[in-house]
């Protein structure tokens, strides 16, 4: 059809014509800038809480959908969680990709987190799928650059993380940490898979706090990747923001890559919501100097924020956990351990921390 149409026009229209096509390509015609800050949020229970009639408020008091609220206040990117096979439709491939479409077409970054396990992945649990547990390090590593391909094509991320706070590796036993040659084909292969499929994805490496992050990232430093992810939270990784600075613009001097906060939050109350413990609920978990208050949780945001600018090197934050309310009732005993540290109060309105997006 192109070609009947170039035979038709002059051959000075021809040539518009190939250079445009040429110039479109198969590129994303909202592919990242060069220069991107990230103001993020995981908001991987949304999906659940929508199916279940979930009403939020805005700071009117207004019902509103959470993405209009959150894109309002300014945020930019969606993180979104993904499992291979999960005990329920919940985080599985098809409830992201149907979530990502919406993300995308209310103008948002799409940002996933593979973890490469049915379940959660995290430093201390890196289970395998269940279909991939008797595999050796070459079907592994064939699994993960099949998956991963099936997600770029399928799901067309904007961001994606090969694995998730992988300070001890992935895919347990054969990706340890104990086998760091292993871990590293496996990396290989997750990232040749992305940039197979779409050269404008961005692949990040996550990796949970700042000890021992520059041996970690310099072992996998052949590694084909683009920015270094780091969780914050003050209850795990420390309670001195300055460190966390200099350690965050440490590894982006030293690795060439840019920075980011993957994963932080901070409670607004130590108070609850349903029969769930949570896991912040004592002043000895947050910083002395910020409490958990509304006005608090959005200090320590605007410090996160600040932290996550302050060189241009360091591009930015994302914040875990702002959907995940007690939505499942205030009697639920398998409701949210991270009520307190939501976005939304007890009565499912948004709170002031959104401010940071501004």
């Amino acid at each position: 059809m192109v070609q009947n149409l170039i035979r038709t026009v002059s051959p000075l229209l021809s040539l518009m014509i190939l250079l445009l096509l040429s110039a479109c390509g198969d590129d994303k015609s909202d592919a990242v800038p060069e220069k991107f800050t990230f103001k993020a949020a995981d908001l991987s229970f949304l999906p659940d809480m929508e199916s279940r009639g979930v009403i939020l408020y805005n700071h009117k008091g207004q019902a509103e959908e959470m993405l209009t609220t959150l894109k309002n206040a300014g945020l930019n990117t969606v993180r979104i969680r993904l499992w291979y096979h999960p005990s329920d439709a919940n985080s599985g491939f098809e409830q992201v990709k149907a979530f990502a479409a919406k993300v995308r077409s209310r103008g948002l970054k799409v940002w996933l987190t593979v973890h490469y396990s049915d379940t959660w992945a995290d430093p201390g649990q890196q289970q395998p799928p269940e279909e991939w547990k008797n595999l050796g390090l070459e079907a592994l590593c064939d699994s993960v650059y099949a998956y991963t391909s099936r997600i770029i094509t399928g799901i067309s991320p904007d961001f994606i993380q090969i694995g998730n706070e992988i300070n001890n590796g992935m895919l347990w036993p054969t990706g340890s940490a104990a086998y760091p040659e292993n871990l590293k084909q496996l990396l290989h292969f997750g990232a040749k898979a992305v940039r197979d499929n779409d050269k404008n994805c961005k692949i990040m490496i996550h990796y949970a706090g700042t000890d021992n992050a520059e041996k970690f990232f310099g072992d996998i430093a052949e590694t084909d990747f683009d920015i270094i992810g780091i969780s914050y939270y003050p209850n795990w990784h420390g309670k001195d923001l300055g460190k966390l600075e200099t350690e965050l613009k440490n590894l982006a001097i030293l690795f060439q890559k840019p920075v980011m906060i993957a994963e932080t939050s901070y409670p607004f109350t130590f108070e609850w919501n349903d029969w769930t413990n949570n896991v912040i609920g004592g002043a000895e978990q947050i910083l002395p100097q910020i409490p958990a208050s509304e006005s608090g949780q959005l200090a320590f945001m605007n410090e996160i924020k600040r932290i996550s600018t302050s060189s241009p090197q360091l591009i930015g934050f994302a914040y875990w956990g702002g959907e995940w309310i007690s939505y499942k009732g205030t009697q639920a005993t398998d409701g949210s351990p991270w009520e307190n540290q939501a976005f939304y109060d007890f009565n499912n309105r948004v709170l002031p921390v959104i401010e940071v997006y501004n």
